[in-house]
């Protein structure tokens, strides 16, 4: 199965859309900025100064609050760098990619608020939305300064082939078979190969890429930071099976086209694939639930991480087992979610790389 018509985030402003459930992602965009002030600094200096028009690239944008923050993140440090060297600020272009299903429509709401506040400054931005798969080109050659992506590229282009003995799993886990670590790492393999290839193209000579991603922090592939939160995912889909609410064999046929990469695996395929600098990797752990207690209440942690889960997996789910089973299953994850973090701390580890093409 590709994902290119099946994998979006769950649309709108409602309870249970990304736009509403994507805090955890933002948390670790905020630890991505001093590398992305880092970057800008970089192009600055291989350019001997801003160009006139700085040409940024925000891949799997999705459609919540983040992307917004990382324009005017971007729009601040680009004035701290030209303030620094006596320089004009220059003209902004941000390209916003996804795929053809996502919902560009809620950032483009947001939109006018933002060039409000970019105007009483006197700068001038340009968005423009390409949808699209990035494991495809996107971009004419050599047109783009800097690259961001946050938490995208552990999506794959399709479920690894081959996997279909992995029980009652919907992704890695200690029960799964040998081959099923293995397809899914060489089709990770492939996806991250491929898709440095396709930017190298794409970015000027010198320009810089920003990823952050979840990874896993051992080399061990089921490790629980990484695996846990779908093992609970699957149980709660075979408690439906028991309850004769979902067939056993929807669950044996749905895998999830995800991957937590080991940062050695990363720093292997950047290597082989040739065309960037390693210039950092930066490993870090968050909390499931990163949640600022004075805006929501955690009083029972586990809720809104199930809330966060379904913002992201459900349109794929629902396309599977069907849209009528969706608020059942997320209850009885909700229920295990809850249960597992009483007695456990719930992590996941990332992953902040920074590349400098050759």
């Amino acid at each position: 199965m590709t994902t290119k018509k099946v994998h979006h985030m769950n649309t709108g402003n409602g309870e249970s859309s990304y736009a509403r459930n994507s805090y955890l992602q933002g948390t670790g965009l905020q630890r991505s900025l001093p590398v992305l002030h880092e970057a800008i600094n970089g192009i600055a200096s291989k350019l001997n100064g801003i160009p006139k028009c700085l040409n940024i690239a925000d891949l799997g944008c999705s459609s919540g609050p983040n992307t917004l923050f990382f324009m005017t993140n971007i729009i601040d440090s680009v004035h701290v760098i030209c303030s620094e060297h006596n320089t004009k600020v220059p003209q902004f272009q941000v390209f916003l990619n996804d795929l053809f299903e996502n919902d560009f429509n809620t950032i483009f709401r947001l939109l006018p608020a933002f060039y409000t506040k970019v105007k009483k400054k006197g700068d001038e931005c340009f968005v423009l939305a390409v949808p699209g798969s990035f494991y495809d080109r996107l971009f004419t050659n050599e047109s783009v300064h800097l690259f961001h992506s946050s938490y995208a590229v552990h999506w794959l282009s399709r479920v690894p082939q081959g996997i279909e003995n992995n029980k009652l799993n919907i992704y890695m886990t200690k029960s799964s078979p040998t081959n099923v670590f293995e397809a899914y790492r060489k089709q990770f393999e492939k996806d991250f190969t491929k898709f440095l290839r396709l930017r190298s193209q794409e970015l000027i000579r010198g320009g810089r890429m920003i990823l952050t991603f979840p990874a896993r922090s051992i080399a061990d592939p089921a490790s629980e930071d990484c695996c846990v939160i779908w093992e609970l995912q699957a149980k709660s889909l075979v408690d439906m099976v028991t309850e004769g609410l979902v067939q056993e064999s929807k669950v044996r046929s749905f895998n999830i086209p995800y991957y937590t990469p080991y940062e050695e695996e990363v720093r292997d395929i950047i290597r082989k694939e040739g065309s960037f600098s390693l210039h950092s990797l930066i490993g870090f752990a968050l909390n499931w639930e990163p949640y600022d207690t004075d805006k929501m209440n955690t009083d029972v942690p586990g809720i809104h991480t199930a809330k966060l889960i379904r913002a992201v997996i459900e349109p794929m789910m629902a396309t599977h087992f069907g849209t009528a089973v969706m608020d059942m299953l997320f209850k009885k994850y909700e229920h295990r979610l809850v249960d597992h973090l009483a007695t456990k701390k719930g992590m996941n580890y990332n992953l902040i790389i920074s590349l400098i093409k050759h």
